[in-house]
């Protein structure tokens, strides 16, 4: 094993070396730090200065380093330094940006530096430098599972980079619900017209492509292992299943249209009432020529019922808008005028959302004499001559009008797997002997898309909607298993183009993933991290805690019920690490020790001194960014906050909270990102998670004889830069207001 050796360096740029004493700052990383080297400079981001710290790796044997002057967010690719353990202290936005620059404040400021530095000095020799994941997969193939616009998009769009793909369709022909229609919403100049769906030219364009291989009339029958190294077994009906390995996987798998039936008073089910799919059928048969109902009989008027059981704020229906259905619904008018301008169009609407380039799509169908109504829907009838009731909403008053046949726009809902909260639930229910519940769990199961063999469940976890779950902010295409995708309606409810586009990304991060995989990289948000956790089995009470709070089934149960590691499952947000209450989760660079010992790092002034010390424990994907934004605005804030970032919330361990009142700091403050259903947390439930834990720590601290308000939660976006800094000050002035810590000097 080779020797360790720290290093401190100290910056002087960026007005560091005028706003602070270095010299102290040497000397606090010399003693306080106990740095065996330690070396200052005028601009350590420059070449010179780095050179002066790859000379010292060279040639003084430099394992771990601390380097004390701007922010870790920045300067990343000048500090970034592979075989060296690195930590950084934030002496640039996180000390002289958010303080003033006057006499009197330059004792707490140089007070806030050395405290940083004694922190920066401590994490590094607390870290390893992580030697990368070894379990690494090798599989450079891409399964997508669905033969729609967004599969055999994505599906093309790989293979153009070199990719290999498997193409599995549960049905026997590619194309999904885009080879059901007559024509597509345009997407191209001039936009004022219905155009060719292109379905066709994309099938041909993937049977000519040797490096995609399509399987038809299939299904996933089973999914194991992890990125870069899935196996997946393929069913095909009428023949054998088929295995192969998968390095990442797409699910492409579309929605079906809301169940027209379930619209009674919108006469959903009567004669001639038809869903949007139900008329593209009738103009598939009339191939371009004059459309006809069911019965053969000519439609002279038609009606369209806009967000027919959408929008529904009842809890009936569908609450949600699916995004295409006005611009389909103008399409399919057309579709009438085209073939006999004679023909009396309507389109009832209360709002009709037409972005974009569809603008002029609208404008077109209103030249060709389609009329748009603004329109309430009560009821519909159906028969020879349908009739809808509605409220005109311009007029202000109930009136109906007669039609030929009725196009309802139902809404799309996705095609994923079971719920996996209900079939948990149902799964306790099937132990506990419920004959229902297991005819539940066989029928919940028939439904699986992937049919993952995760201790966690067979699919990927879903919104409320049923749509899969992803980052809609930051990482649009991810879900929460790792290496595994979402792209088109199955993510959330749109039209033809913006589906193929969604694919194209989806592809793109899945080939992000197979490359990380194969180099035992960490995918999105901490994309690049070699780290990963590792757990000290025989400190492990099998509590199972982190098993089950994993966000992304990154664990498992080997034979033993110990935790099993999918390392390249992990993304690396600490969330076991923060629900071990033994502590014997860690990952190289980041551990309770790093931030326990941080803690311990600051000084501590005595209760006499009236300086008090608040803990912020901030994460790094929203809220650290925040405060450094701050400072680059140079927004001041209290001098007695020391600052510490966290991968995520969830990362939390309460020791940390415990450890850090128990040796004098007067509060604590928690800075984690919006949870719930529009959460922005990057790690989907860590900041959950993170709360949830946290809320147990109060009756802590009443056992302590604390005031709980000396913790504080609070939710932080990465907008939040102009109001932060006042949050700060208000609770730094809240913990003055209670008096210092009972806890200082003992």
């Amino acid at each position: 094993m080779a020797e360790i050796k720290h290093a401190a360096y100290i910056c002087k740029g960026c007005e560091l070396g005028s706003r602070l004493d270095a010299a102290a700052l040497v000397k606090v990383a010399t003693k306080d730090g106990k740095m065996p080297l330690v070396r200052e400079h005028d601009f350590l981001c420059s070449a010179e200065g780095v050179a002066m710290i790859k000379n010292d790796i060279a040639n003084e044997g430099v394992t771990h380093a601390a380097i004390c002057a701007c922010s870790r967010r920045a300067k990343t690719e000048a500090f970034n330094f592979p075989t060296v353990a690195v930590s950084r202290g934030n002496l640039r936005e996180g000390v002289i940006w958010i303080r003033p620059d006057t006499d009197e404040a330059r004792e707490t400021t140089q007070e806030m530096a050395e405290d940083y530095v004694r922190m920066a000095c401590a994490e590094v020799k607390a870290m390893k430098v992580p030697e990368g994941n070894q379990n690494t997969g090798t599989s450079k193939t891409l399964l997508v599972v669905g033969g729609g616009m967004s599969g055999m998009t994505a599906a093309l769009e790989a293979a153009k980079t070199g990719y290999k793909v498997v193409l599995v369709e549960k049905t026997g022909a590619l194309g999904g619900m885009a080879g059901q229609l007559w024509k597509r919403i345009p997407n191209r100049e001039p936009f004022k017209a219905p155009m060719d769906s292109g379905v066709a030219d994309l099938v041909a364009q993937i049977e000519a492509d040797a490096s995609i291989k399509v399987y038809l009339n299939a299904v996933i029958a089973k999914t194991s292992g992890a990125p870069g190294r899935f196996r997946v077994d393929i069913a095909v009906e009428s023949g054998p299943t088929v295995t192969e390995d998968i390095g990442a996987i797409i699910q492409a798998t579309g929605f079906t249209p809301y169940d027209v039936n379930k619209l009674g008073k919108l006469g959903g089910g009567q004669a001639n009432v038809v869903d949007q799919l139900g008329l593209e059928a009738l103009a598939k048969s009339a191939n371009g020529g004059a459309i006809k109902r069911a019965d053969g009989k000519d439609v002279k008027s038609a009606v369209f019922v806009q967000c027919a059981g959408q929008r529904d704020t009842s809890g009936e229906h569908l609450s949600y808008c699916s995004g295409h259905c006005c611009a389909t619904s103008v399409k399919q008018a057309m579709y009438f005028k085209d073939a006999n301008p004679d023909v009396e169009t309507v389109i009832l609407f209360t709002d009709l959302r037409m972005p974009g380039n569809n603008e002029d799509f609208y404008r077109a169908a209103q030249n060709k004499g389609i009329v748009f109504r603004k329109g309430e829907v009560s009821n519909v009838s159906g028969g020879d001559t349908c009739k809808v009731q509605f409220k005109d909403l311009i007029l202000d008053e109930d009136t109906s009008t007669d039609a030929d046949i009725v196009v309802l726009a139902t809404g799309m809902v996705p095609t994923t797997g079971p719920d996996l909260d209900q079939l948990s639930e149902a799964n306790r229910a099937a132990e506990g002997g419920d004959t229902t519940a297991k005819e539940q769990v066989v029928q919940m199961m028939s439904k699986s898309v992937l049919n993952l063999d995760y201790r966690q469940g067979p699919d990927v976890p879903q919104f409320k909607h049923g749509f899969n779950d992803s980052h809609f902010i930051c990482f649009p295409y991810e879900t929460r298993r790792t290496a595994i995708y979402a792209a088109g309606p199955v993510r959330r409810p749109m039209d033809i183009a913006q589906a193929q586009e969604d694919a194209t990304g989806a592809a793109m991060k899945a080939i992000q993933a197979i490359e990380n995989a194969g180099l035992g990289k960490a995918a999105h948000p901490r994309s690049g991290d070699l780290s990963f956790p590792s757990v000290r089995l025989e400190g492990c009470t099998q509590c199972k805690r982190c098993t089950v709070e994993c966000p992304f089934g990154a664990i498992d149960e080997d034979e033993k019920r110990f935790p099993l590691f999918n390392e390249s499952r992990c993304r690396r947000c600490g969330t076991c690490m923060g629900a071990c209450p033994v502590r014997v989760i860690s990952f190289e660079n980041y551990s309770v020790n790093t931030v326990g010992a941080q803690i311990k790092a600051v000084d501590i002034p005595d209760e006499f001194s009236e300086k008090p010390r608040v803990l912020i424990l901030a994460c790094e994907n929203d809220a650290y960014p925040a405060l450094d934004m701050a400072g680059m605005n140079r927004n001041a804030y209290d001098p007695f906050v020391r600052i510490i970032p966290v991968r995520c919330l969830g990362s939390v361990n309460t020791i940390w909270i415990t450890d850090a009142l128990n040796s004098g700091y007067d509060g604590v403050m928690l800075m984690g990102c919006k949870h719930g259903d529009q959460y922005q947390c990057h790690f989907v439930k860590g900041s959950e998670l993170g709360r949830y834990r946290m809320s147990k720590v109060y009756d802590t601290l009443k056992g302590m004889n604390l005031e709980t308000e000396r913790l504080m939660d609070l939710e932080v976006a990465i907008t939040d830069v102009d109001t932060l800094p006042q949050k700060i000050n208000d609770y730094a002035a809240k913990i003055v207001e209670m008096g210092m810590s009972p806890f200082k000097g003992l």
